[in-house]
């Protein structure tokens, strides 16, 4: 933060939930002009973007922008948020009145910049966050173009969990002398939170939801997330648990951004206590209290296993993983405990009935793959014996207007 502070350019590297949303925060707003300071008025071109942050995901641009907001709550900042999904006027009628902070996403920021309705000429500082997933999601040519795009550029910040060389080579065109800081538990020497539980188990195909929805009566269970690698089995996975008796949500690309939304929200508001989900959402999202991240699919590789698990454990608090790896990922996963050196290259077979699976993630004994309906606490007021004859024996509307009389009296 001192150098970021400092105005000098960053490439922040650190493990998920540590707080970089801050580290970049912190310093940009240190810097914005807003329409309160005593500066304002000597601003040559008031309302143009100050700062352009560029996060991956719809999700996690509204997540920053929210933090962005409540950490520039009394300095009268405009932030917006841009991103596609949702209609261009409201933001197209908000950068008209004027924003000093854009979060977006590349693919919106480029179409409103084409439009002439983004003004990147005025921007100073620009921040990327997550930014080895804007090369995973083919970004990088949006990326370089936001960077051209920007030339009163005077601080650049590249912020992520893992930093492949691409981003490292993109770094060196379009920065200037970055500092490239790692920041790392002396105690805490993995790739991965010490504070998270991890429990990787050989589970068959037909027998997953079985397991997950034992799982999910864990003693200590909270909010859960269960990420999936494709949209169907999200969908279906979801669809399954809903079913079951659990209050299940679901975000995944084939949602519209108001359902996506809406998801999301409700598991924020407890509403629903487990948020089924495709990779989308593994990215930076930050939800109060997540106790378990279970993969429901073996993760793509080693990159997208640490962002997963590190949904939970966020801010010093502990969480426990679950890794359902079928006998087609095996291969997979040793690649993925090579790399993270986690030392869990033979996952244990374990089936929904397995006592083992019961122990060590601590399910009450007898519990089955629904959940029982809790019955009616209310007493049932009895009726009179005569009026139960009287309803048996008459037409519906004679017994409404009898239940109306009687009501009356």
């Amino acid at each position: 933060m001192p150098i970021a502070l400092a105005d000098g350019d960053v490439i922040g590297q650190a493990k998920t939930g540590t707080g970089k949303t801050l580290a970049f925060g912190i310093p940009v707003i240190e810097r914005v002009i807003a329409p309160n300071d005593s500066d304002w008025a000597a601003l040559v071109n008031q309302g143009d973007p100050q700062v352009l942050i560029v996060v991956p995901t719809r999700e996690l641009c509204v997540q920053v922008t929210k933090d962005i907001e409540e950490l520039s709550f009394n300095r009268g900042i405009r932030t917006l948020a841009v991103y596609g999904g949702r209609a261009f006027e409201p933001q197209i009628e908000a950068l008209q009145n004027g924003v000093e902070i854009v979060v977006g996403t590349p693919g919106r920021l480029l179409d409103l910049y084409r439009q002439g309705q983004l003004k990147l000429k005025n921007v100073s500082r620009v921040v990327l966050d997550e930014a080895d997933e804007m090369l995973d999601l083919g970004f990088l040519p949006d990326v370089e173009k936001i960077f051209t795009s920007t030339p009163a550029r005077q601080q650049t910040m590249l912020f992520s969990a893992t930093m492949p060389g691409d981003i490292i080579a993109l770094a060196r065109r379009f920065m200037n002398q970055p500092v490239h800081i790692r920041t790392q538990d002396n105690e805490d020497e993995g790739a991965v939170v010490s504070r998270i539980v991890q429990f990787v188990i050989r589970a068959h195909a037909m027998d997953k939801i079985e397991m997950l929805a034992r799982i999910l009566q864990a003693n200590g269970r909270g909010p859960t997330i269960v990420f999936c690698r494709t949209k169907r089995t999200a969908q279906k996975t979801s669809d399954d648990l809903v079913e079951r008796g659990f209050r299940a949500a679901t975000i995944h690309g084939d949602l519209g951004q108001s359902a996506r939304e809406k998801a999301l929200n409700d598991f924020k508001a407890g509403k629903s206590d487990v948020l089924i989900a495709t990779d989308v959402a593994a990215r930076g999202i930050d939800i109060d209290g997540i106790t378990h991240v279970i993969n429901y699919q073996c993760p793509e590789d080693e990159k997208t296993y640490v962002h997963r698990i590190g949904r939970t454990a966020r801010a010093g608090a502990h969480g426990i993983s679950v890794t359902f790896v079928d006998w087609d990922d095996l291969a997979r996963w040793k690649m993925i405990d090579t790399a993270l050196v986690l030392g869990l290259p033979e996952p244990v077979e374990t089936y929904s009935s397995s006592e083992h699976l019961y122990e060590m993630l601590n399910i009450p004994a007898g519990s089955t793959g629904r959940i029982s309906k809790v019955k009616s606490t209310t007493p049932k007021v009895a009726k009179d014996a005569k009026v139960e004859k009287i309803e048996k024996s008459e037409p519906r509307a004679k017994r409404e207007r009898t239940r109306t009389k009687r009501i009356t009296s």
